[in-house]
């Protein structure tokens, strides 16, 4: 066996050693190292999504007391107690976007609000309310749809159940703006 021979065995066994090392190595690493935070996100991505939520108002339908004059800052989109009325189809109230558990997005993941921003379609199958303009919002960038649910779920969550919605003839329990057609002429 010459030098080169020898040389070749070498560096195939050290290779054949290290495909089945390395792999256990880092795995170990990694589950010493432990998963992200949850909800821990690319500060960009996230940065882009307050932009985006900012310029494109999500605040006015989503924010307690925005529409009252008096923004609950406190529980900033944590969902709306002024509901709108659509004529045929019932009061629909701005929904807490936070991820509360319980009461807002917490159970959603970023592709499920990605996917309603873009389609309109809740993760249960639902359409969005009218009043909702997903399909403006269907527009954004794949990236910038995802910045938006990077944001969202990275928000403190705020545990705030918004009333409805409810349907045609419906009682709603709260502050309500109606859209009302104009008179025939």
């Amino acid at each position: 066996m010459s030098i080169h021979d020898f040389g070749s065995a070498a560096t195939r066994m050290v290779s054949q050693a290290a495909r089945r090392v390395l792999p256990a190595t880092f795995a170990a690493l990694a589950a010493a190292i432990g998963p992200p935070p949850a909800g821990a996100a690319d500060s960009k991505l996230v940065e882009r999504g307050k932009y985006l939520v900012t310029i494109a108002s999500c605040t006015d339908c989503h924010t307690p007391g925005h529409f009252l004059g008096k923004p609950d800052r406190t529980r900033h989109l944590g969902g709306s107690e002024v509901g709108f009325e659509v004529p045929g189809l019932g009061v629909f109230y701005g929904p807490n976007l936070t991820p509360d558990e319980a009461t807002g997005l917490g159970r959603w993941s970023e592709r499920d609000i990605v996917t309603a921003i873009r389609t309109g379609k809740r993760p249960d199958g639902r359409t969005l309310a009218p009043i909702m303009p997903w399909p403006a919002l269907a527009e954004l960038t794949e990236l910038d749809a995802r910045a938006i649910a990077a944001y969202l779920k990275n928000l403190p969550p705020v545990r705030n159940k918004v009333p409805g919605p409810f349907g045609p003839g419906e009682a709603p329990t709260s502050f309500v703006m109606k859209i009302v057609a104009p008179a025939k002429q």
